[in-house]
């Protein structure tokens, strides 16, 4: 631990602003001096007391509960002190203000101050100190932020899966077997005059083959639990009047954009964050693509390529009513080319036939080929959107339910795919005539350090920084 982890700690614990109820929690070894000076007795552990809470000259701020949490039978695994009062913003400060106060006022008993070095407490900082003291492990850590940010149910319940464990105790299992293995390499290199050969008895190509299909298992179900968690960005692109506006507000639900017949109308990107069963997509419109003289509309356009080389999966517009055009066509072939050349890859473009309901039998010319996904709709009349939907649930790789899935993050992900080469690599040693065993060892090392730097086993004081500086003050 850093030094700053042995400080007393206090902070408001609920959102800023007016409610029913605010909390200020405080947390620290031997807080008992504290509690006395705050609430003028000892309190009984784990036992809601109502009394008033007064200054410094014996004024009430104000009366609530007191609950006292010695340690390590505390949420941080330190003596906790939480007072509920109004949620009033004003009266909050003045219990923050007053615990500080008492902190350093001087004990009459002991003629030391009550809780010395008490501080207000950082981003994350009690929850960080719950990771310290192995309440939880990192993983749990950031499923209670996850479950705080979650912006959809399915978001919700799966952080909570991931907060009782079911994360953890799947990369527990993964790394149980990983030492297991270790062991066998290592007995084998530190014996080597021994006859047994180790590794062929213990099956270790067996042993190594399910460590990998487990591996690929819980990776499927990580990537799921990521996307629950992130989302993915979708952008809006086409050429002016194709109906891009009238499409975000029908993904909606809402009038989020302004329609007109008038081209050119979006000038910047309008964005919304909606939900398909339960998956966060970050919906983007932006401005029509084409050459303009207006210079508003051309820092449109620039911003809109902006979001489309930063999209996930783009929307690629094409209006049924104008499929007649000569023009029109061509315009939307050189957008093609400039989404080809712009684009990696691996960045699904769906086309996306609007105006289904003035053009039904209309041919469509996709510009981009027959090979990438495509859907006719209308967003007027909402025909076809469900199809749209369902795409774009299938580009952004989501395939289960939401029963039973962990959230997971993306450096969960890069961890278990790290995992996935050391473990590759550690096969082609084993599979390899006269294997070099110090190489497969090692191998199998930095695969059991990726795996321990997602539960935090094996992690940096920085990656915690970023982690819990995240989170928001008071947890």
């Amino acid at each position: 631990m850093l030094a700053r982890h042995q400080d007393p700690i206090v902070a408001i614990a609920t959102a800023p602003g007016r409610g029913a109820v605010g909390i200020v929690r405080v947390s620290g070894r031997a807080i008992g001096g504290l509690v006395q000076a705050l609430c003028g007795r000892a309190l009984k552990p784990r036992e809601a007391t109502y009394l008033p809470f007064r200054d410094a000259q014996g004024q009430a701020i104000d009366q609530g509960l007191a609950l006292y949490f010695p340690g390590p039978h505390s949420y941080t695994g330190e003596d906790v002190l939480e007072l509920q009062a109004h949620g009033g913003p004003v009266v909050l400060q003045l219990l923050l203000a007053r615990c500080l106060q008492a902190g350093s006022a001087t004990n009459a008993a002991t003629g030391q101050p009550c809780l010395p070095g008490l501080r207000v407490a950082q981003p994350g900082e009690f929850t960080e100190r719950a990771f310290l003291n192995d309440k939880i492990d990192l993983a749990q850590a950031e499923a209670i932020a996850d479950l705080i940010d979650a912006s959809t149910e399915a978001a919700a319940r799966s952080a909570s899966r991931s907060l009782t464990g079911a994360f953890s105790a799947e990369i527990h299992g993964l790394r149980d077997a990983l030492i297991h293995l270790r062991m066998l390499v290592e007995a084998t290199l530190d014996f080597p005059e021994e006859e047994i050969d180790f590794l062929r008895k213990a099956d270790a190509h067996g042993q190594l083959s399910n460590l990998q299909q487990t591996l690929a298992s819980v990776m499927q179900r990580a990537r799921q639990g990521a996307l629950l968690r992130e989302g993915i960005k979708v952008v809006i692109a086409g050429q002016p009047n194709a109906g891009k506006s009238s499409l975000l507000n029908a993904l909606a639900g809402a009038e989020l954009a302004i329609v007109t017949p008038i081209a050119g109308t979006t000038r910047d990107k309008v964005q919304q964050t909606i939900q398909i069963e339960g998956v966060p997509l970050h919906i983007i419109d932006t401005a029509g693509l084409r050459d303009s003289d207006d210079e508003v509309e051309r820092i449109g356009i620039a911003r809109a390529w902006d979001e489309i080389a930063g999209a996930d999966a783009v929307l690629f517009l094409h209006d049924l009513q104008r499929m007649n055009a000569t023009e029109y066509i061509a315009a939307d072939v050189g957008i093609a080319s400039a989404l080809a050349r712009k684009l990696p890859d691996s960045i699904p473009v769906i086309d996306v036939w609007n105006k289904l309901d003035s053009a039904p039998q209309a041919a469509v010319h996709p510009a981009g080929g027959d090979t990438r996904p495509g859907v006719r709709l209308s967003a007027r009349t909402g025909e076809g959107l469900d199809g749209l939907r369902r795409i774009l649930l299938d580009v952004a790789g989501w395939q289960s339910a939401p029963e039973g899935i962990y959230i997971a993050r993306a450096r969960h992900v890069e961890a278990l795919q790290a995992v996935g080469l050391h473990l590759q690599e550690a096969a082609g040693q084993l599979a390899a005539q006269g294997p070099a065993l110090d190489l497969l060892a090692e191998e199998l090392r930095l695969a059991q350090n990726a795996l321990s730097a997602i539960t935090g086993e094996f992690t940096s004081d920085d990656l915690l920084g970023v982690i819990f500086s995240s989170f928001c003050i008071g947890k």
